[in-house]
């Protein structure tokens, strides 16, 4: 399988990280992709022009980052990141669409502040990523009890979402109010597949 990517994005790094917890890291091709560059051939594996985006090895191409984790879980036979039914399911779904809607939320903010121009920055769409990510937070904090240690959709995905404020808003006290979702972090992050995956600028 071919893996397109960018080293920095917390959506293909939620796919590396199920693909190492469910030991198909091996299976990846890694094709580092920059979807800034017009030149980059992406888009002629996902339209959209946004990583991750897979290749099958029957050659089918796969995104987003929900779309291929559904099938990476679907090629092994341990325990299932998606739970298959009952209130484990629904709650997973919810908490991973939590964390990914704080993942779109920061990311907005961060190409307002860091990729527009200054000149053409507006604070308040800035202001309004913000607090869906401070609203976020402390729906997660007060279910921080229900997470667990075991890797799934949601926890991987908090976990990424967690360590991608660290990355990008390190002036970002999200800890401070948190405690109980700090905690689960700070245990939960040293997970190999989570030391192994921590962001850096190239």
């Amino acid at each position: 399988m071919k893996l397109c990517y960018s080293p920095t994005s917390p959506y293909v790094r939620k796919v590396v990280i199920l693909a190492q917890e469910a030991g198909l890291d091996d299976r990846l091709e890694r094709i580092e992709s920059n979807a800034w560059s017009e030149a980059d051939p992406l888009p002629n594996t996902n339209p959209l022009g946004k990583v991750p985006a897979l290749v099958t090895d029957e050659g089918e191409a796969l995104y987003d980052s929900v779309v291929i984790c559904e099938y990476l879980d679907s090629l092994h036979d341990g325990a299932k990141f998606f739970p298959a039914n009952g209130d484990a399911r629904w709650r997973a779904l919810r908490q991973h669409a939590l964390a990914n809607g704080i993942l779109d939320a920061a990311i907005l903010a961060m190409l307002e502040n860091k990729r527009r121009p200054e000149a053409l920055r507006w604070e308040a769409w800035s202001t309004r990523q913000t607090d869906k990510v401070t609203r976020a937070l402390d729906k997660l904090e007060s279910e921080a009890s229900s997470l667990g240690d075991a890797p799934n959709i949601a926890t991987v995905t908090v976990g990424c979402a967690l360590g991608y404020l660290d990355f990008r808003f390190p002036d970002l006290d999200w800890r401070g109010s948190r405690p109980a979702l700090a905690d689960w972090y700070a245990s939960f992050s040293q997970r190999r597949s989570f030391q192994a995956t921590v962001p850096k600028d190239p």
